[in-house]
């Protein structure tokens, strides 16, 4: 089992910036590929980004290319979302998740945090 928790969610301006974090705890944090992913009211879940186990490629929706950057630090068993030039319509429940051996193109994962709630204002 991974036990993963978020934390950094908040209330930000449009324009504004936050930084995401998930401390993954249970097994070898540096054999999980992680992502990221949203869900905005009466929406579905949504891939956001993605990083693989070996921190060898990264991938981003389209949506947040150029404003959002995934990366992770083994040594704290901690992935991060900086999320630059925030929008309204990123207004979400940001979750982390982990896969074991995941790449920066998996989508489907194993374990899930319980989110984070992150509202930008216009």
């Amino acid at each position: 089992q991974v036990q993963l928790v978020e934390s950094g969610g908040g209330l930000v301006q449009a324009g504004g910036s936050l930084r995401l974090s998930c401390a993954a705890s249970g097994r070898t944090f540096s054999n999980y590929g992680m992502g990221w992913f949203r869900q905005a009211p009466g929406k579905e879940r949504e891939f956001v980004a993605a990083i693989s186990y070996n921190g060898g490629g990264t991938s981003y929706t389209d949506s947040v290319k150029g404003r959002f950057s995934i990366s992770r630090d083994n040594a704290k068993n901690t992935v991060y979302l900086q999320m630059n030039s925030l929008k309204p319509e990123d207004t979400a429940v940001y979750y982390c998740a982990a896969k074991k051996w995941g790449f920066y193109y998996t989508r489907v994962y194993e374990y899930w945090g319980q989110g984070t709630q992150v509202t930008v204002s216009s």
